[in-house]
């Protein structure tokens, strides 16, 4: 299957991060070991939608990572089952 790599590390944009979301929760993208998570303690506080979206598009970190898309699916870490699943 042929797929597209993006490097999150360059970051994406709000806007992209906000259609990428769509009508997900927002919180499932934020990366729980990324120092900024920890240090507002993102966990039991967290940031409103329009606040997270920023602080990511700001921070490629703290996105969560690796992102697998198919249309309007999305696995995110290393669920290898949910990744082939996914792409299969």
């Amino acid at each position: 299957m042929a797929f597209e790599e993006v490097d999150l590390n360059k970051g994406l944009s709000e806007a992209d991060l906000d259609q990428l979301i769509g009508k997900r929760d927002y919180r499932d993208f934020l990366n729980s070991r990324n120092e900024l998570y920890r240090e507002r303690d993102m966990k039991s506080n967290p940031p409103p939608r329009d606040e997270a979206i920023k602080l990511m598009a700001a921070n490629p970190n703290l996105i969560k990572r690796p992102l697998f898309i198919k249309g309007n699916e999305i696995v995110f870490g290393y669920d290898e089952a949910a990744v082939k699943e996914l792409l299969g």
